[in-house]
């Protein structure tokens, strides 16, 4: 048997590295050039309480649910929070300063969500595949929703159950609930709700181009600038008015002294804004709608009102704290909050709204019976109001 060889004089013994608890390590390279993170951290941040939020599709949801960041980071003053959502939204969450990492939805990121272990785990969406991902993680907690067995969508914690019949249940959905999608949310991750506002600031590159914008149309402080979000997602398409109905509103509005109208939408709205550019002429401003999300955005934030119907252009005029004047018919009005910044305008004595139906059986009445006039009235509130809460660019 070979003995055993002596240590050489001044030799050290072999440690495994103690790993920093900072948010800033990766482990892959020095967080700043000349330094060794194992020795010393120069901007150590701990890690806290880690949460990761599961809120995948659904634009404007993934909006409602920036309202729960401020009562999380209450609860959770120290904590790492991330945030796992689709390529198309993932832009909706650039610039947040409550979140640590937003991952896109795709094999890289699922396998490293995985790997981690979190304490907390919110998963927003009643999806069988955001659902089924949330069962896979590793996690001291689950909030939200997921899969039992027999891969069926149920509610992970008692606060959660409420929000998880309303689905299930039409009649207390479209009749008795009187909460916001935000306050259902809060409440249903076991936080406490305050009326917390959406999270989605602009760049200061954003702000500047929306200042540039203004000013190469001409467009002054005293301007009332009424934008007009024309469409929707294909998933609801009867949230739209029609191509009359806005050259109508055009029409009327384009009568008021200091008032400028913008066309505002996405690449799915390229043709309709065109048309009623077309039919409007100079009355109203086209803006782009093929330069992506972010500048979507900024388009929609050099305006103080927004028209719409309860879409993504709607979530977005909120998060930007715009005046909105917003009619229903698919959906519920009692489940979106403008903040005290706008008007809803509801059908009376329609039976058949809500009822969040993507092919209409009764020739769109909704639609038809969109007060034009209570539009009108809105705006002409605003003209001889205070705009407290209208952001000016």
């Amino acid at each position: 048997m070979k003995a055993r060889s002596k240590r050489t004089k001044g030799s050290t013994r072999r440690r495994a590295p103690v790993i920093p608890d900072c948010k800033h390590f990766t482990g892959y390279k020095p967080c700043f050039p000349s330094r060794d993170c194992l020795e010393e951290c120069v901007d150590p941040q701990k890690i806290g309480v880690k949460i990761l939020i599961v809120n995948l599709e659904a634009m404007g949801n993934v909006l409602v649910t920036t309202t729960l960041l401020a009562p999380i980071k209450r609860k959770y003053p120290v904590s790492s929070l991330y945030w796992i959502t689709l390529k198309n939204t993932a832009h909706l969450l650039d610039h947040n300063p409550y979140l640590d990492r937003v991952y896109v939805w795709e094999p890289e990121a699922w396998l490293k969500l995985q790997s981690m272990r979190f304490d907390i785990v919110m998963n927003i969406d009643k999806s069988v595949h955001a659902c089924a991902f949330t069962m896979t993680l590793q996690a001291g907690k689950k909030l939200g929703y997921g899969l039992n067995g027999d891969g069926k969508i149920i509610p992970l914690n008692r606060e959660a159950q409420h929000n998880y019949r309303l689905g299930l249940n039409d009649f207390m959905k479209f009749r008795v609930n009187q909460k916001s999608n935000s306050q259902l949310l809060t409440e249903a991750m076991g936080l406490k709700y305050r009326r917390d506002e959406y999270v989605m600031p602009l760049s200061e590159e954003e702000q500047a181009f929306c200042r540039a914008y203004k000013s190469m149309n001409e467009m002054v402080a005293e301007d009332l600038i009424i934008g007009f979000n024309t469409g929707c997602s294909s998933a609801y398409p009867n949230k739209k008015m029609t191509v009359d109905q806005h050259v109508i509103l055009i029409s009327e509005l384009s009568k008021r002294e200091g008032v400028r109208l913008v066309l505002l939408g996405g690449p799915e709205d390229t043709e309709r804004n065109a048309e009623i550019a077309r039919r409007a002429g100079e009355k109203v401003l086209s803006t782009p709608t093929t330069e992506g999300l972010r500048r979507g955005i900024c388009y929609e934030n050099i305006c103080d009102v927004i028209i719409t119907g309860d879409s993504l252009g709607m979530h977005i005029g909120i998060a930007l704290k715009k005046y909105i004047a917003v009619w229903f018919g698919v959906s519920c009005p009692p489940e979106v909050d403008l903040f005290d910044r706008g008007v809803k305008l509801i059908p009376e004595g329609l039976a058949c709204s809500p009822c969040w139906k993507r092919e209409c059986p009764y020739d769109l009445e909704c639609i038809q019976m969109v007060d034009l006039d209570g539009m009108v009235a809105a705006v002409e509130r605003l003209r001889f109001m205070p705009r407290e809460g209208v952001e000016k660019v």
